[in-house]
């Protein structure tokens, strides 16, 4: 039977452990397929006892409902989790298609003054009696 893996990694997979925390184990690395994006795989379920704290070019499969197989060059973990959450770091891509907005060099210029005025008393005095009209 061939498991699809929920997550490939590539590289340096940093194993993160908390025995008291809902989240028991968190692998965060880089992915095989997009090695600029960071992703971090959580579970709730405890890690292995023999799980070193860095892995290199791991691969994560969904093997039942509640086990899944971490696999690391020849060497395998099982580990029992109710759950495992996927994050992907997309902020860079999100950023990215974001256009371009310009600010006008009188609205740099309205907020520059506003800025220097709330840096003293007399100024905040100022901007205040401003706002009691």
């Amino acid at each position: 039977m061939s498991v699809a893996p929920i997550v490939e990694f590539s590289g340096r997979v940093d194993c993160r452990r908390d025995g008291r925390a809902p989240l028991g184990l968190i692998l965060s690395g880089h992915t095989a397929h997009h090695p600029q994006e960071l992703v971090r795989l959580s579970f709730a379920g405890a890690a292995p006892a023999d799980l070193p704290q860095t892995l290199d070019d791991a691969a994560v499969a969904r093997v039942s409902e509640a086990s899944f197989c971490i696999t690391s060059g020849a060497r395998s973990w099982m580990i029992s989790a109710r759950a495992a959450h996927l994050h992907r770091e997309v902020a860079r891509e999100f950023y990215q298609a974001l256009p371009a907005h310009p600010v006008r060099w009188t609205q740099r210029l309205f907020w520059r003054i506003v800025f220097v005025l709330a840096a003293s008393s007399v100024g905040r005095w100022l901007l205040g009696a401003r706002s009691r009209r």
